[in-house]
């Protein structure tokens, strides 16, 4: 209701002018960047199908993937162009209004998912993970349990396991052997993602913005890690619509980074409706 109440005083008072002045300039700006964007997109996606890839850094305006260290990168250690108020307002709107939404028109998917991980094999249906959030603040994000319920013992009596890994902090469907039948096909189709709209709707993520992370990867952010603070994590983000399995993890930080510098109302509506895109070809629906 805060939220409205500003909208609503802001053409009180006359000022819905400006706003819609803000709105052009953001999507002026904003068109650059989606373009700029995709270029980074689609050549990770490109240079995923080579292996993986070193420590390297994305050439902006080329669009080009240039080899160099990742301490020697082209973004800045600090937020470049701190969005405005009227982003942050639009934004937190857009994340409540979307996150109950799908909360409610959902609710059917997340019976169905909860009673077929159950008759799976009877373990726990949701899976609590810590994760470090804006300003550094800790909670837990909910996701549907994929994997069976030792999974991290499983992977501590494994070694091999543990050293690929630690690689990239996680590992490829084919190489886990801790998922479960039905979670191969919830993390297929990012189905055991969707408890994660109840994150949103308190106010711990936003629907859009860099992937959620473990507090003992936050090391791995190097002199980027308070920047990677400064803003809420998101369900989806560059990382989802760019082949997000398939690119390293030095590449996942520079996708990440890359969002925060760039980041507008209309380059998050262009995320998620790329985000329901790649959902659609998942799903075969």
């Amino acid at each position: 209701m805060i939220y409205l109440q500003s909208i609503l005083n802001l053409f009180a008072t006359g000022n819905i002018g400006m706003v819609c002045y803000d709105m052009s300039v953001e999507e002026k700006n904003a068109k650059e960047n989606i373009v700029s964007m995709e270029q980074v997109a689609a050549t990770l996606s490109h240079r995923s199908e080579e292996g993986p890839a070193s420590r390297t850094n994305v050439g902006m305006n080329a669009g080009v993937l240039q080899t160099e260290p990742l301490v020697a990168a082209k973004f800045s250690t600090f937020t470049v162009g701190e969005p405005s108020k009227l982003y942050y307002t639009m934004k937190r709107l857009l994340d409540i209004i979307l996150s109950i939404l799908g909360i409610v028109f959902l609710s059917p998917v997340f019976v169905c998912v909860a009673l077929f991980i159950k008759l799976d094999d009877g373990g726990q249906v949701l899976h609590f993970r810590e994760i470090i959030g804006k300003h550094g603040i800790r909670f837990y994000a909910l996701k549907f349990r994929t994997m069976i319920p030792d999974a991290d013992g499983y992977l501590a009596r494994h070694p091999e396991l543990m050293q690929k890994f630690k690689l990239n902090m996680k590992l490829t469907q084919n190489q886990d052997p801790r998922i479960t039948r039905i979670g191969k096909f919830l993390r297929k189709t990012s189905l055991d993602e969707l408890p994660q709209l109840f994150n949103v709707l308190v106010g711990q993520m936003s629907l859009v913005g860099p992937r959620i992370i473990h507090p003992s990867e936050l090391v791995r952010y190097g002199e980027y890690a308070q920047k990677r603070l400064s803003v809420k994590p998101g369900i989806t983000g560059l990382w989802q619509i760019s082949g997000r399995q398939h690119i390293s993890y030095d590449e996942r930080v520079l996708l990440d980074m890359q969002y925060i510098d760039t980041r507008s109302f209309i380059v998050d509506l262009v995320i998620l409706a790329k985000t329901v895109k790649v959902f659609i070809v998942h799903t075969g629906a």
